[in-house]
């Protein structure tokens, strides 16, 4: 059987599954479409918000930037990681308690303004239409190679699978389908990770292979891996980084970003009562644990396959001949996620860090530059075939690729409908608009997000991992800092959270298009090499922090210039700031 009937099998039977799914638990209510009824066991709950948390960044782009980066982009996965315990410790119990299932909804009650729940919903849009762009161009990648289409015809292809099963389902079917792909995902992500631990270092458990020897050279394998980069003219792999500010910031902004993600929030809506809540934040951390320990070894052994499999002899002896190249080149080549230039006309490929400092080494090599370019998003799913494992291996990463895609689509996307349904036409254009209506609205209103999505994919900013931290920068500096203070500041006033929610949006909206042309820098490490004309070296990634300090500041300045809270507002923040009971929340509204 052809690779690609393999392929076929695995993802047209993942999408039998979703689709069965969503008709199975279609939502036949506003409460259903929007909370799936309130009556999730929090296991499930728990698997369904790994899933919508864990993205086609996580699993695509991550370790992919951490192969090409090393350390430095290691910062991604301790972001992401610290970031969903800060939201499930510090933000989730008392979000559940207080009742309101949609951030602009608490926000707009919490600062009881109109206004303040309008500034909330541009802001979750932006920072949700731009997070659901890197799930489409992470969609987009899985399908060009597995399926054997175009990256454009893979992006529709992925809006049309979400339409149908989130359109239709709503939260209730999202749910169901997110458990399934969570399944799918991390026995595809773990499976292969077994496979070339025990081809590397012989020692099946990857996050203890990634500190093992290598069975090759004896060597220990990041001891193994320094090497290997170092003769090719990179930065040792687990070298420190220089610009610590622009680490620190950008770890930061993944964190708080990550703590004010709409559609992660919501998940916290969808189980009875607020004991459960907890339960299902500890449930989830288990399981997104199962992907984010594995996602450092992957990304280890993925550089190193490649880089051997263009050096077998290492980086003084002839590279590969063009010719004689493996098929995983050949296959990720018609992509076009693979390229090959021959620059000094040997008919090898050479693949090297191009910089000053090692040109003396290359010219004596005999190379005029570096001949192959490998996109970053590639290296998590061509792993199994740079490895040579089976070909239902390769099928089944195909699958898990996807699911990671489309569930965390599906999740932003239910987001930005209720934002639009709930919180702009039901809470403020037309408050008098029935259930049925409401639904429409909300159907409407996801599938237009789909197409927006759709088109912004097929023009993404940069790769998945680093789109989608721009989305967790502008929520960061615009949606955290909002529900932060509303929870633990009795003090905090309707114009201080509209000041500082607006000077927080604009001021990063601003420094991200200011410093685009020099954001996405052609070097391998983001952090480590920062631009000169960034303010003081932070790059576009990391200033959500510095907006989010802004939207504090602001808040704070303004709030106290101006009226307290009324007293029953006051008195409703101490309430929810003791979440005592395990009972139910107080009210879901529509």
């Amino acid at each position: 059987m052809s690779q690609f009937a393999i392929n076929l099998i695995f993802v047209g039977g993942s999408f039998a599954l979703y689709i069965g799914i969503a008709i199975w638990a279609r939502a036949s209510s506003t409460k259903e479409f929007y909370v799936a009824g309130g009556g999730i066991n929090p296991i499930t709950n728990g698997m369904a918000t790994a899933a919508d948390w864990m993205s086609a960044a996580s699993f695509i782009s991550m370790a992919g930037l951490i192969a090409a980066g090393g350390y430095a982009n290691s910062t991604f996965l301790m972001g992401w990681t610290g970031g969903y315990v800060l939201l499930a410790m510090l933000l989730a119990p008392y979000l559940r308690k207080f009742g309101k299932f949609t951030v602009p909804d608490f926000i707009g009650d919490r600062f009881y303004s109109s206004k303040a729940r309008l500034v909330a919903v541009v802001c979750l849009i932006v920072a949700s239409v731009t997070y659901v762009i890197g799930q489409m161009t992470g969609a987009g990648v899985a399908f060009s190679r597995f399926l054997e289409v175009s990256s454009t015809a893979g992006i529709w292809i992925a809006a049309v699978i979400v339409f149908f099963y989130a359109v239709f389902g709503g939260m209730k079917g999202i749910t169901y389908t997110q458990v399934a792909q969570y399944v799918v995902l991390i026995i595809a992500y773990t499976i292969p990770a077994i496979f070339i631990s025990l081809q590397l270092t012989g020692n099946p458990i990857p996050m203890f292979g990634l500190f093992s020897e290598h069975t090759d050279s004896g060597m220990p394998l990041l001891a193994k891996l320094d090497e290997v980069v170092r003769e090719l003219g990179f930065r040792d792999y687990t070298a420190d980084v220089s610009n610590k500010l622009n680490m620190v910031l950008f770890t930061l902004s993944l964190m708080i970003g990550t703590a004010g993600l709409p559609h992660v929030i919501i998940r916290f809506f969808t189980v009875p009562k607020v004991a459960d809540a907890r339960w299902s934040a500890g449930w989830a951390l288990v399981f997104i644990a199962l992907l984010y320990l594995t996602a450092p070894a992957v990304a280890s052994m993925a550089r190193l396959n490649l880089l051997t499999t263009v050096f077998p002899d290492g980086a003084e002896a002839p590279a590969l001949q063009y010719d004689e190249r493996p098929q995983w080149i050949r296959s990720w080549e018609e992509t076009g996620l693979v390229s090959y230039t021959d620059k000094n006309n040997d008919g090898r490929i050479q693949f090297y860090n191009a910089v000053p400092s090692f040109e003396e080494t290359a010219d004596a090599r005999g190379w005029a530059g570096n001949e192959l370019t490998v996109n970053n998003d590639i290296l998590v799913l061509a792993n199994p075939e740079i490895a040579n494992l089976p070909g239902w291996v390769i099928g089944l990463i195909a699958a898990g690729g996807i699911a990671a895609a489309l569930s965390t689509a599906a999740g932003l996307l239910l987001a930005i409908s209720s934002a639009i349904s709930h919180d702009l036409i039901k809470k403020t254009l037309k408050p008098d608009i029935s259930e049925k209506g409401e639904m429409l609205a909300a159907r409407i209103s996801m599938g237009g997000a789909i197409l927006l999505a759709t088109y912004l994919g097929l023009n993404p900013p940069g790769f998945a991992a680093q789109t989608v931290a721009l989305a967790f920068g502008i929520a960061a500096a615009s949606i955290f800092p909002a529900i932060m203070m509303g929870i633990f500041s009795t003090r905090m006033n309707d114009k201080g959270a509209i000041a500082g929610m607006l000077a927080g949006l604009l001021s990063t909206l601003l420094y991200i298009f200011t410093y685009l042309g020099w954001f996405f820098v052609p070097d391998t490490n983001m952090l480590a090499n920062t631009a000169d004309n960034w303010l003081f070296g932070i790059s576009p990634l990391s200033f959500g922090a510095v907006g989010a300090m802004i939207n504090f500041g602001v808040a704070f300045i303004v709030s106290n210039a101006t009226d307290a809270p009324p007293k029953e507002i006051q008195e409703l923040v101490e309430s929810v700031r003791y979440p005592k009971g395990a009972g139910a929340a107080s009210h879901l509204s529509h």
